[in-house]
């Protein structure tokens, strides 16, 4: 997947996310940032990927990230395979 491609999924997850005032509110707690900053950072390559791997730390919210956007689950993890931080780690 290409970076702008990967970038316009995440603001797309990211506005998933932020419609439920329950999810959104626990992925600010583990940043710690304000309804201001999250939207300061909205741009951010590696924001977007915290974005991502927030989704991505539970099955639920990939499924539900998916079903709402539309896309095999799979596409969250190639969205932030592409973006800042997401690559692979080969630890051989």
């Amino acid at each position: 997947m290409r970076v702008e491609n990967a970038e316009t999924f995440a603001l797309q997850a990211l506005a998933w996310l932020a419609s439920d005032e329950d999810l959104l509110g626990g992925f600010m707690g583990m940043t710690g940032l304000d309804h201001d900053q999250l939207r300061a950072r909205a741009g951010d390559g590696e924001f977007l990927g915290a974005v991502l791997d927030y989704i991505l730390s539970a099955d639920t919210m990939v499924l539900d990230c998916a079903a709402a956007l539309n896309c095999p689950p799979d596409q969250v993890v190639a969205a932030r395979a592409a973006l800042p931080g997401g690559a692979q780690v080969h630890w051989t």
